[in-house]
């Protein structure tokens, strides 16, 4: 019963620690983006090429 506790307090050590880290690297700008949305629409899809490939090739042959 004693180890349960001791793997409960462990990993309540750990997930503050990653909730502090979290706040941190927020609080500090880490997951800010300013330069992809601006050239977002410049970016190719491969996705339409397949997407095209599908509705023009017979599938019978």
């Amino acid at each position: 019963m004693s180890v349960i506790l001791v793997l409960i307090g462990a990993s309540l050590i750990v997930a503050t620690g990653f909730l502090v880290a979290f706040v941190w690297s927020v609080r500090n700008g880490q997951y800010e983006d300013r330069y992809t949305p601006s050239v977002r629409m410049l970016f190719e899809e491969g996705n339409d090429k397949s997407k095209k490939d599908l509705f023009t090739k017979n599938p019978g042959q």
